[in-house]
């Protein structure tokens, strides 16, 4: 066989290094969702809620296990965001109807219905007496509170048992909620559909929120990242 010329020899090579620690395009292209994320939380449990783009309304929220050193997916379900789209979580304002993108833990679940069945994630009970506030002026900002506090304004705050079906299940995301900054935004939720968008919310079917929370597990560290397919919000980022 006639030698190839040093020009194609060079190209082959050329096509056939790899990135160091990097894994071939085929192989990457094929890869779960969190193994070609930035950053998953540390934990060994992630929620990955992920739109077309900014603009959209719906997506697809899929939970996932690490095992064996791999991540695999355990559950997945349609998905509803906020009314006006997703937008940067460092970037977001309060009152805008948008999803907050960006990795965050899951500080404790509550809902209007009892815990399902074999659920082992902090869960409050709502009564009548809950209340997430969202009055930029109040020391409980970005808080539930029982009773409301004197300095949180009711019409600036949730009255968490008015929310009905939507709010029979929830997941508080923790966006926003360490440190909370006063008019970034309060109260975003993983929570059962409504009707439609929601006002900054990530929202499943009832029986996926379900599922979610008897899934979840506290010793394991579950995050959720929210994001897009693609561009400067894309879920692989963080």
């Amino acid at each position: 066989m006639r030698p190839a010329r040093p020009g194609v020899v060079a190209f082959l090579l050329t096509a056939a290094v790899l990135v160091p620690g990097a894994a071939p395009a085929g192989e990457a292209a094929s890869a779960p969702l969190p193994e070609r994320m930035a950053d998953t939380g540390g934990g060994t449990q992630l929620i990955t809620a992920v739109a077309p783009r900014t603009a959209s309304t719906t997506g697809t929220v899929t939970w996932w296990d690490r095992r064996g050193g791999r991540w695999v997916r355990a559950g997945s379900a349609p998905a509803r965001f906020g009314a006006k789209g997703l937008v940067r979580g460092t970037e977001r304002r309060q009152g805008t109807d948008t999803t907050p993108t960006g990795l965050y833990r899951l500080p404790f679940a509550f809902g209007i219905a009892p815990a399902p069945q074999g659920t082992s994630y902090p869960y409050r009970p709502v009564r009548p007496g809950s209340w997430w506030c969202q009055d930029n002026g109040s020391r409980s900002y970005n808080r539930w509170r029982e009773p409301r506090p004197s300095d949180c304004a009711a019409a600036e705050a949730e009255h968490l048992i008015t929310y009905g079906s939507r709010y029979a299940h929830a997941l508080v995301v923790g966006f926003n909620y360490d440190r909370p900054v006063r008019g970034r935004g309060a109260g975003i939720f993983l929570h059962v559909n409504g009707r439609g968008a929601t006002a900054g919310c990530v929202s499943v079917p009832a029986e996926a929120m379900r599922r979610l929370l008897r899934w979840a597990d506290p010793d394991r560290g579950p995050h959720i990242a929210i994001g897009t397919r693609s561009g400067e919000t894309a879920i692989t980022r963080y």
